[in-house]
């Protein structure tokens, strides 16, 4: 077993993340609730829709950023589709440090927008990027950090999770998706979005 240090560190903008992430490199049988219904899973697009689209990401993912757009504009014109963005920081450090700042932003019901910040940006992040990113969006900073101090063992647990289905779906990188009973590993244009919904819609 792996474990993460301190992901985010104490400071001025009063911010301490949960200690660690467990890894845990073992396969591992999977179930559609594990993927599809995490409860601590933030859900985007339609919450009652009838596909669920799942994307592995890191907020310092290129590919990721890029394709964002893309993503949200075909689930947005579906209009059916349950997406759920499961952070996967394989970027290092920084990487991780971002994804428990919005899990904590979504502990004050701010997911949506601490996570579109950043996935805005290009290229590879600083946690004092991060900082600036979230403060300029309109995040508390002191708020977030005691939203992840408070659910630490929350955001841990989950970015865990994460890491361990990406593992049993032996994903190679970000980002990587699950939409229906199929994978999809990389880029999905929106042609190739819209094709994998409606499979997995008629399936």
């Amino acid at each position: 077993m792996i474990n993460r240090r301190n992901l985010l560190k104490a400071g001025a903008a009063g911010l301490l993340m949960a200690p660690m992430i467990s890894r845990a490199g073992h396969a591992q049988q999977l179930t559609e609730q594990e993927v599809f219904h995490d409860p601590d899973a933030p859900v985007l697009g339609n919450p009652n829709g009838n596909v669920t689209v799942v994307e592995y990401f890191d907020y310092q993912c290129p590919y990721c950023k890029k394709s964002h757009a893309d993503v949200e504009a075909v689930i947005a014109e579906d209009g059916n589709v349950r997406f759920l963005m499961k952070d996967w920081p394989v970027f290092g450090d920084t990487s991780v440090f971002a994804s428990q700042a919005v899990l904590g932003a979504n502990e004050l019901g701010q997911y949506k927008i601490g996570m579109e910040a950043l996935m805005a940006t290009r290229g590879a992040l600083s946690e004092d990027d991060v900082k600036r990113l979230l403060t300029a969006a309109g995040l508390d900073l002191s708020a977030v950090g005691a939203a992840v101090q408070k659910n630490e063992k929350k955001i841990a647990d989950l970015l865990t999770r994460n890491f361990n289905q990406a593992l049993a779906f032996n994903f190679a990188g970000t980002p990587s998706f699950v939409i229906g009973s199929t994978t999809y590993s990389g880029v999905l244009s929106k042609d190739a979005l819209r094709d994998a919904i409606k499979q997995a819609r008629a399936a």
